[in-house]
């Protein structure tokens, strides 16, 4: 079982750049796809981005693409979220998310990170 720890957030103003890193733990971390998901106050939980096994395949939400960059470093077991040009809109708690086998209903989450973007 993976245990994923989030990191990076902050407060940043708008057009500015964050990047998150999500470490995992106590599993083979090149044996899972990686996600990153994000929830806003009132607002239920979206899809960001997400990562295959080696580094690819990469698909990212319609909101985020162009501006947001998911990549991972197997050796160091690190998922990570490259955030550009960000907007208020994107002010948000991001989770990273991890399974091995569904690209689309992972099952170990960690506990998040705040991403504040001020306008």
């Amino acid at each position: 079982q993976v245990q994923l720890v989030e990191s990076g957030g902050g407060l940043v103003q708008a057009g500015g750049s964050l990047r998150l890193s999500c470490a995992a733990s106590g599993s083979t971390f090149s044996n899972y796809i990686m996600g990153w998901y994000r929830q806003a106050p009132g607002k239920e939980r979206e899809f960001v981005a997400r990562i295959g096994w080696s580094g690819s395949p990469t698909s990212y939400a319609d909101s985020v693409k162009g501006r947001f960059t998911i990549s991972r470093d197997n050796r160091k077991n690190t998922v990570y979220l490259q955030m550009n040009s960000l907007k208020p809109e994107d002010t948000a708690v991001y989770v990273c998310a991890a399974d091995r086998n569904s690209w689309y209903r992972p099952n170990y989450w960690g506990q998040g990170t705040q991403v504040t973007v001020s306008s």
